[in-house]
């Protein structure tokens, strides 16, 4: 087919120049009919030719058809049917076919079958999209993976992301009650794919929703949406910012003390890129999102408690197994029952009517306090000797100082004898006690076990003293006294 400056040429030399349709098909390098032909037309027309006959088609189309029917279910992403593979089976059951006419067919076939997108409409405070996307980040020195929760508005564009150590549905709760407080307001539709901190079931088109995620659904009161099954792209909006955020703010790989560290300096990032970006129609984002904000519902008077729940058994050595980890828990507790309340970054464990919190440590990890073993760390030296480092780490000051300084003088068989009696003052006497007095030890540089753990002595009352006693005196004895005679008779063995 001519182009529309060819046929303005040959019409110009007919029409208007007179000259003689052989010579200006000469000239222009078609044949006579079709410098006839335009001067009939003005405009370039391909003409529908009449549709041939395809015998060898006809009679290969039907088998081709069968065979895609028959082995499209036993195709996988890396071993996918191709027009060769299909080319060699036709030919060895003797049809007379070419590959490129298999290409073009299957090349045909997956354009029809490829979904067709609609543009949608994004109203102000209507619809967020949610989701999590893997990252790397250095925390202390070491990479470790985490998770980028994403929840993004579709109208303004404004976006909240925060990073869990975990892709669970407690942080999939917090991710929410986090967003919801960041944007000052609740989204009244949120569209999520078919994950399992929120969907426990699909039955046919419905969703049964985890327990959990229902109740942060009925505290904030908006509507969960879910997309098709398998077709992520639905929500193809926080799925192209989810990447992008790791592209463009998380590399090269952030580093920070902790997670929430790094998190804050994402938000902050995020916020500075927001407030430059503008719309294709030529607004900013930052009048949009004044738009959007009026439109979202109210935060509830209170925001929503992310936890969870669950019975569990104290072992023998006063240790509590919450999720593949360990805690530890005072050793009075011993082969009790207790709870456990998990929450995104610490675990609660609350038994005979006393809570202990430790920091949410990973699967197989132990989180032990040995403060929770005093009493038997009292009655057990040798014990004492293996974990003194982190007992006296986590007592502090003046213990730290007080056990270097008896390992120092005794070694540190005999030093963890006497800490363990200066533990067992501390089950007496009380902790804050028995540190004044170790610190006052320290201060005069002495040594004194029985002058440490001797309580303060209570205030004095004055009595009456007969006349006949007046002109006695007394001298009191001191505790110290005894301390030498147990160092003379053995350094204080038991």
């Amino acid at each position: 087919m001519l182009r529309m400056d060819q046929v303005h040429v040959i019409r110009h030399k007919v029409l208007i120049e007179r000259r003689g349709i052989r010579q200006v098909a000469a000239e222009m390098g078609v044949c006579r009919n079709t410098v006839r032909k335009y001067l009939r037309e003005s405009m370039p027309r391909r003409q529908q030719l009449r549709r041939r006959s395809r015998p060898v088609w006809e009679r290969v189309e039907p088998r081709l058809e069968e065979l895609l029917a028959e082995w499209e279910p036993r195709t996988a992403l890396k071993q996918r049917l191709t027009a060769a593979r299909l080319h060699q089976q036709l030919i060895s059951e003797g049809y007379r076919v070419s590959a490129s006419l298999l290409r073009s067919y299957l090349r045909e076939r997956r354009r029809q079958r490829q979904e067709v997108y609609i543009p949608l409409i994004h109203r102000a405070g209507e619809e967020a999209q949610v989701d999590f996307f893997e990252v790397v980040v250095e925390i202390g020195g070491q990479w470790i993976k985490a998770w980028e929760f994403l929840l993004r508005l579709m109208h303004s564009g404004r976006e909240f992301a925060w990073l869990y150590e975990r892709c669970d549905q407690l942080a999939f709760l917090d991710g929410h009650v986090r967003a919801f407080a960041y944007l000052e307001g609740v989204v009244r539709r949120c569209v999520y794919d078919n994950l399992k901190p929120a969907v426990r079931r699909i039955v046919g088109m419905q969703r049964v929703l985890a327990e959990r995620f229902l109740a942060l659904v009925s505290h904030y009161l908006f509507e969960p949406d879910f997309t098709r099954i398998g077709e992520g792209h639905d929500k193809g909006g926080v799925e192209s910012r989810g990447k992008a955020i790791r592209l463009q703010h998380l590399t090269p790989i952030p580093r920070g003390d902790s997670l929430t560290e790094v998190s804050q300096a994402l938000l902050r990032q995020l916020e500075q890129a927001f407030s430059i970006r503008r719309s294709a129609d030529g607004s900013s984002a930052n009048e949009l999102w004044a738009t959007e904000r009026q439109q979202l519902l109210p935060l509830p008077a209170a925001p929503f408690e992310v936890c969870r729940t669950q019975p569990v058994e104290v072992s023998s050595q006063s240790l509590v197994r919450v999720e593949g980890a360990w805690y530890s828990v005072p050793a009075r507790w011993a082969r009790l029952q207790a709870t456990a309340h998990i929450g995104v970054d610490q675990v609660r464990i609350v038994g005979m009517g006393e809570s202990v919190t430790h920091p949410r440590v990973r699967f197989g990890k132990r989180r032990v306090l040995y403060r929770h073993y005093l009493p038997e760390l009292a009655r057990k030296p040798q014990a004492v000797r293996q974990v003194a480092p982190e007992l006296v780490a986590e007592l502090g000051e003046p213990w730290g100082a007080m056990w270097s300084l008896l390992s120092a003088a005794h070694g540190e068989r005999e030093a963890a004898r006497v800490l363990a009696r200066l533990l067992g003052a501390v089950g007496e006497h009380g902790e804050e006690q028995v540190a004044r007095a170790l610190a006052a030890a320290l201060r005069e540089q002495r040594i004194s076990l029985l002058d440490v753990i001797t309580p303060e002595p209570p205030t004095s009352v004055v009595n009456a003293v007969p006349s006949a006693l007046a002109g006695f005196e007394i001298e009191a004895g001191k505790a110290a006294d005894y301390d030498h005679l147990l160092l003379a008779a053995g350094g204080g063995h038991e």
